[in-house]
């Protein structure tokens, strides 16, 4: 399939082809359709499938070819729900590519920042509005965003709004908009508090998913270390010095630990900055634009941060602190091998870490290579599990072990009744 088989208008295919695409990814093949019919959408799809342009090519295309239906003052007619900043400038740098060649004009707000230079805007009209949760409702309650006349809502990351507590907000985003919108949700997982929310606000939707959490990038070679955990950071050291590691992203599991990664780093000379909620919106982004200019090789994220951050050729991801949840391992990863380029993903395991290693290896069903010739192995004692001694075999299990992994059956679809729809 090509993006001239999605019958898309002649204005969006000329600033695809520009940006060099000519063939949708998985998730925009699904998901363009389905969007330009009007249906609501329930999406699955991780960062990096490509899924921010599956729902603004469609969105751009409904919108231009319906022109504004009042011709004096642009009103708010897509609004598209974020949890972060660096999210939203994305999703808004998206917009403005793909309706380049339109009359459209989309505002991108958020807090952290006056909201004076956003108000103006808003007082001018949009036709398309990025938000975060809180900025939004904000602006709304002094009277400066007006979502009567909303075509489509679009709310996205919709597990990390969850997980920064933002989900209470996102349903009194919702009530504010019209009945007969077209909404379209898309999350990385779907626990069951999403899959509640969609069956609330969504009107008999579509399913559309790409890259199962289970599954980890091809194109990513995966590592593990075993290593004492008060030498961490001398390991860190070790690996950005001795294999020349650059642009390279770690995660901590928290702050604290991020800001400690960094002084460390600091005190041995690399140039290495932290990205995560403790700072404010305008330090995150200095730090990610420094981070992507080169300026800064060693970025260290907590993982709510890391969710902003979309960088093409990012060559390394190193967990620092395993992840509890081994879900998170396969979104930490797939920030790297990505547009078809090879990447590596090291993680660094504990001794008290063994067991969240146990659970990763259980749901990816991947037997990462063990890395045994280092200067900080496990001290003589520890427990080392059969983690690292024995590999998992295709069918997930361990050797002369009969345990399965359970893999998690869902969805219950109910159908509601259709409403009568803008398009």
């Amino acid at each position: 399939m090509k993006f001239e088989d999605l019958n898309l208008s002649k204005s969006i295919l000329t600033a695809v082809s520009e940006e060099g695409y000519t063939t949708p990814t998985p998730i925009q093949q699904q998901a363009i359709p389905v969007v330009l019919e009007g249906r609501d959408i329930v999406g699955c799809a991780q960062t990096g499938t490509g899924k921010t342009a599956a729902f603004a090519i469609p969105i751009i295309h409904n919108l231009h070819r319906l022109g504004n239906s009042n011709s004096r003052h642009k009103v708010i007619r897509a609004l598209i729900v974020t949890p972060t900043r660096e999210l939203a400038i994305q999703i808004g740098e998206s917009f403005d590519t793909y309706g380049k060649y339109t009359n459209l004009r989309q505002l991108t707000i958020f807090g952290g920042v006056s909201q004076v230079p956003q108000v103006d805007q808003l007082k001018r009209g949009v036709d398309i509005l990025i938000a975060t949760p809180g900025r939004l409702l904000d602006l709304h309650k002094q009277g400066f965003v007006d979502l009567n006349h909303l075509h489509v809502l679009v709310l996205d990351e919709a597990d990390q709004m969850l997980d920064m507590g933002f989900i209470n907000d996102v349903k009194k985003i919702v009530k504010l908009t019209p009945d007969n919108r077209q909404t379209l949700l898309f999350s990385a997982t779907m626990p069951m508090q999403i899959r509640e929310l969609a069956e609330m606000f969504l009107t008999d939707p579509a399913s559309v998913q790409v890259a199962p959490v289970s599954s980890t990038a091809e194109r990513v070679e995966q590592r593990i270390y075993f290593v004492d955990k008060s030498e961490k950071r001398n390991l860190l050291y070790h690996l950005i010095r001795n294999e020349k590691l650059d642009q390279l992203l770690v995660f901590s599991r928290t702050k604290h630990g991020a800001d400690n990664v960094v002084r460390s780093l600091r005190k041995k000379g690399v140039a290495a900055e932290a990205i995560h909620g403790d700072k404010s919106q305008n330090a995150r982004q200095r730090v990610l634009e420094a981070f992507k200019n080169r300026e800064v090789g060693v970025l260290v994220a907590t993982d709510i941060a890391a969710r902003g951050i979309d960088i093409e050729q990012l060559p390394f991801v190193i967990n620092f602190d395993l992840p509890n949840i081994p879900e998170t391992y396969v979104h930490r990863i797939g920030r790297t091998g990505r547009a078809g380029k090879e990447g590596i993903a090291i993680s660094f395991c504990g001794p008290d870490e063994a067991p969240y290693w146990k659970d990763i290896q259980k749901l990816t069903k991947v037997s990462a290579k063990i890395i045994e010739d280092h200067p900080y192995p496990w001290k003589e004692g520890s427990a080392q599990s059969e983690t690292q001694q024995k590999p998992l075999n295709t069918k997930g299990q361990r050797s002369g072990k009969a345990k399965s992994g359970n893999p998690n059956s869902r969805k219950s679809e109910a159908s509601k009744q259709n409403k009568k729809r803008w398009y």
